[in-house]
């Protein structure tokens, strides 16, 4: 890396601490298995590692708003390209989300979707990707302003957010598109804030279910009953915004094991539940490293013992993502 870029990255890192960030995903657990998102420190590298996340051009931890629902930047966020990685899953795994911390001001929906890659997905025209939604989750609980919503669960989980992936779906290369819509600004026109995160997966088992989906760029519209929305007048329910639920999706995610099973009608109010909240860790790492092949790219798998060793409070805005207090595999 020259001078100048390494001055620019150092300056980046610098900038990320300073900021009042939102938030990007940081990685997955897939089955158990760790696969690297997108860090946006990434963008100021030479050769940055084949990651499952697609890049984005979003680092500074920004948001598509409601004026861009017909651009291709609200399909995986801003200026995406594909993940040069995979991630591999059995058709009724579960994944696990791990997102830098999330601010407890942008209350909203967290909502997932699959597209059939038909292919390759580190190849993949994302206009042409079709949509179906797997997962949605809303309202919590609207009896005094804001709400108690999905995305406080996803924060008392330690900023993670899991789901599974429907069992019927039929083995292929999927994008995975998970998302928070932050609606502190919501009842201004555009004020809505998607934060898109898009990582490949190889389903593999499964059934023969090929769903019918919704190009990314027909997903929302700005008049959308759940898109603008005043979330600080109690409420008594809250319109999901997206299509309807796959009908062996309908898990309404955030807590350890996906959560319960919700209606396949879709766009409909959320029911209460508790989140499954993880303990704050600090980690002491132990790693071997070797090669391995994932999906279709050669990446780097190390195992990693992490032992608990005390307990911290988080610091509300920290980009700094919180361990997870469990063994894993990593692969990049």
């Amino acid at each position: 890396m020259s001078v100048l870029r390494s001055a620019a990255f150092l300056g980046a890192l610098a900038s990320v601490a300073l900021v009042d960030a939102h938030g990007t995903v940081t990685g997955i657990l897939a089955d158990g298995n760790y696969f690297g998102g997108y860090l946006n420190q990434y963008s100021y590298m030479d050769n940055p590692p084949a990651v499952a996340g697609w890049s984005t051009t979003a680092t500074d931890n920004g948001f598509v708003d409601a004026s861009a629902y017909s651009s291709p930047d609200i399909i995986c966020h801003r200026g995406s390209e594909p993940g040069q990685a995979t991630a591999e899953i059995a058709a009724g795994g579960t994944v696990e989300l791990q997102w830098t911390e999330w601010p407890e001001s942008h209350h909203g929906p967290v909502i997932d979707y699959l597209a059939n890659c038909n292919g390759d997905c580190s190849a993949v025209d994302k206009t042409a990707l079709e949509f179906f939604k797997i997962q949605e989750s809303g309202l919590v609980d609207g009896s005094s302003a804001p709400g108690k919503w999905a995305s406080d669960e996803l924060i008392a989980n330690n900023n993670t957010w899991t789901l599974k992936i429907p069992q019927s779906i039929a083995p292929g290369n999927y994008v995975l598109r998970h998302e928070i819509i932050a609606l502190h600004s919501a009842q201004n026109e555009n004020g809505a804030q998607n934060y898109p995160q898009c990582l490949n997966l190889k389903v593999t088992g499964g059934g023969s279910a090929n769903p019918e989906g919704t190009l990314g760029t027909a997903l929302y519209k700005e008049a959308d009953p759940g898109i603008k929305v005043n979330i600080y007048t109690a409420m008594d329910g809250y319109t999901i915004p997206g299509p309807p639920l796959f009908a062996d999706g309908g898990n309404t995610g955030g807590g350890e094991q996906g959560g319960d099973d919700g209606d396949d009608e879709g766009s409909n109010p959320t029911e209460p539940s508790s989140p499954a909240v993880s303990p704050t860790v600090t980690p002491t790492p132990t790693a071997t490293p070797s090669p391995t092949s994932t999906g279709s790219t050669t990446g780097i798998q190390t195992t990693v013992t992490v032992t608990v060793t005390a307990e911290c409070s988080p610091t509300p805005y920290s980009t700094f993502r919180k361990p997870h207090p469990r063994e894993f595999v990593y692969k990049m």
